[in-house]
């Protein structure tokens, strides 16, 4: 009988999505390769991106249109000149669908990338738990398509943070 009712209790909460978190890629681990949609509706394969540049950021967000993911995004932005020198490109994950992220991208000029993982198949390859949103994080993967930098992600202080690893790591 309280297996039964165990077994119950963990099909509800898988339904609506309350399970125990995943964990986190770690440092040195290699990254997802994974293709997903981006808000123009095209098809972007992350391992091309890895190969393709010194460092890819993937940046994920709870929700496109609020304060702390808008604030998060346009740090990002507002250090895009900064980035590049350091041969990093920018990618924003939630989600939300490509409808909003395109209006997300547009309302707030974004020069990169955002997917719209609808499916959360980009969340549960980073070991986010694929419950209804994404988890604020920020991973940083080199050329090689290792994991060199994580963190819990940071609202308007995200590229500051993301260059002070990288020129800490140039030191």
């Amino acid at each position: 009988m309280k297996l039964t009712r165990y077994l119950a209790l963990m099909s509800l909460l898988s339904i609506i999505g309350v399970t125990a978190r995943a964990e986190p890629l770690k440092i040195g681990e290699a990254a997802p390769k994974i293709t997903a949609t981006t808000d123009a509706g095209t098809a972007l394969d992350l391992a091309d991106v890895y190969k393709k540049n010194d460092y890819t950021l993937v940046w994920f967000y709870p929700k496109a249109l609020t304060g702390g993911c808008t604030k998060q995004g346009c740090s990002l932005r507002d250090a895009s000149a900064e980035l590049k020198k350091k041969g990093v490109a920018v990618i924003g994950v939630s989600t939300d669908t490509v409808e909003k992220q395109k209006e997300f991208k547009d309302k707030n000029n974004f020069n990169y990338p955002l997917l719209a993982d609808t499916e959360k198949k980009v969340l549960k390859a980073f070991g986010q738990s694929g419950g209804m949103m994404a988890s604020r994080e920020a991973y940083l993967i080199d050329r090689q398509g290792k994991v060199v930098y994580h963190d819990k992600g940071q609202t308007e202080k995200q590229a500051e943070m993301v260059l002070a690893f990288l020129n800490a790591k140039k030191s």
